[in-house]
């Protein structure tokens, strides 16, 4: 038996919003036409394979059937079953949602961060939840995650009501480390990925056969395009576990824009240390302190 969709708890009247972030429903309290702007589409939109580890020309585009290779993206299907699905965001929905940016809620499970300033307070931080304790252990299972240790959680809820969404940005790289992982929970979206860096990527034309052809190889670059104007779309299926590593977590700039949020999704979002907060690093043991706390598993959203 399939497992029960899980609907939001709330009524849908407040939003998080600040600055030049907006959501549906500060967009009708204020009315009119919004003095802001939203992230204007990239000219060419590629779309990501995770069985080439390359990005294709999206069909009936100018660049359909040309492609580049997009390394650090790793995706595992079906990570968790439905049930356990059903049963973590139950679990999530007993603790208070926190309004967050852009139609967005959230629970934190981390330590206070002031990244301007590169502080941080292990105040009120009691670890992960225990829910994820299966979660984590089950990463480890994967080559990629073998020596993954989460210090932070962080649980964010969108939903279409509110015009949820999270512009394009990148994560901090003071305090997380290489591998950024989120588990992606009740409903399947898309990771549109962009880079601001200028110059051209290198295109080649697809072989016949495709996509399994481009795991022999594929003819020489003959094509290129501004870096500026392409934009990836990783299709993330519903229960999957995404990785971003290298090129992919530095360079590459990830969003999820509103059109792309159809159902109530919940994303639980794993990052670990950084190399200065590791063994040999400047605050090793303030890393050691924190990977204590987290991987205790008695934790409640701050």
């Amino acid at each position: 038996m399939a497992a029960a969709v899980v609907a939001a708890p709330e009524v849908l009247r407040e939003c998080g919003c600040k600055g030049i972030r907006t959501c549906l429903i500060c967009e009708r309290q204020r009315g009119g036409d919004p003095p802001w702007q939203h992230s204007p589409q990239k000219t060419h939109r590629f779309v990501y394979y995770s069985d080439t580890g390359w990005a294709v020309g999206a069909e009936e585009s100018d660049f359909e059937g040309w492609a580049f290779p997009f390394p650090g993206v790793t995706l595992i299907e079906d990570f968790v079953t439905q049930e356990e699905e059903t049963e973590m965001v139950q679990l999530m929905d007993r603790e208070p949602w926190r309004l967050s940016q852009s139609g967005r809620r959230k629970q934190d499970y981390g330590p206070k961060v002031n990244f301007r300033k590169q502080k941080l307070k292990t105040t009120g931080f009691q670890g992960l939840p225990s829910f994820s304790r299966e979660v984590v252990r089950r990463m480890g299972l994967y080559p990629i995650l073998e020596d993954f240790l989460p210090v932070e959680q962080c649980n964010l809820d969108y939903c279409p009501e509110r015009g949820s969404a999270i512009d394009p940005h990148l994560d901090d790289t003071w305090l997380w480390g290489e591998r950024l992982v989120s588990l992606n929970l009740l409903s399947p979206t898309v990771l549109s990925m962009s880079r601001e860096a200028p110059g051209s990527l290198l295109l080649c034309l697809a072989p016949s056969g495709f996509p399994e052809a481009l795991v022999e190889g594929v003819m020489a670059p003959s094509r290129s395009v501004l870096c500026q104007e392409v934009e990836v779309a990783v299709p993330l299926p519903r229960r999957s576990l995404l990785v971003l590593t290298g090129a992919a977590r530095h360079q590459w700039k990830h969003a999820i824009h509103r059109r792309h949020i159809e159902a109530r999704r919940v994303c639980a979002t794993f990052r670990e240390l950084s190399a200065e907060f590791c063994a040999g690093g400047r605050q090793q043991e303030l890393g050691q302190e924190l990977l204590q706390i987290s991987l205790s598993f008695q934790g409640r959203p701050l």
